[in-house]
């Protein structure tokens, strides 16, 4: 069984996550494969995809929104989860569903959605991004658990049946 799991990312946290996803679904008999959404032609080959996006403002990627809108028939053929990064703290501040997944879910057919908690690195931010993570009072870290990840990549395995799932 193969997987593709492709994550939206503008400074990298997010594509941390999709690398621990499709790692966690190797260790448990998966092939995946991890690619930017702006670079997946088709689905042709896939059985399980695993699609993501950093929330900015309450709301996706137009990178990983754009790739659910151009492969929505593929979608639906297909095994597919949903996952967001964002929520920064420890705990992690209690945000809403991004205002997007609601249609993202129903236009991918997809079977669940995931949020994890993000990283605020501010070397990684430009002067305006800095003035406004100050302005809100961001805490900065890196606050995602990659336990919880890998957990989650467990589930998918062992709802697809793969060989070696556990959660």
């Amino acid at each position: 069984m193969r997987a593709l799991v492709t994550a939206a990312s503008k400074h990298g946290s997010t594509a941390d996550i999709a690398a621990a996803v499709a790692d966690g679904l190797r260790r448990r008999g998966l092939e995946a494969d991890v690619r930017p959404p702006e670079a997946v032609v088709d689905l042709e080959g896939y059985d399980v995809v695993v699609v993501g996006s950093a929330v900015y403002a309450g709301r996706w990627m137009k990178d990983a929104k754009d790739f659910v809108e151009r492969h929505a028939s593929a979608l639906r053929w297909r095994d597919v989860w949903l996952f967001s990064s964002g929520p920064l703290g420890d705990p992690p501040e209690k945000v809403e569903e991004p205002a997007d997944v609601v249609a993202l879910l129903s236009e991918s057919g997809a079977r669940g959605h995931a949020v994890f908690s993000g990283r605020l690195d501010p070397h990684d931010l430009g002067l305006g991004e800095r003035l406004v993570a100050r302005a809100v009072r961001a805490p900065l870290g890196d606050f995602r658990d990659w336990k919880d990840v890998d957990a989650w990549a467990g589930r998918i395995a062992q709802a697809v049946g793969a060989s070696g799932a556990t959660g």
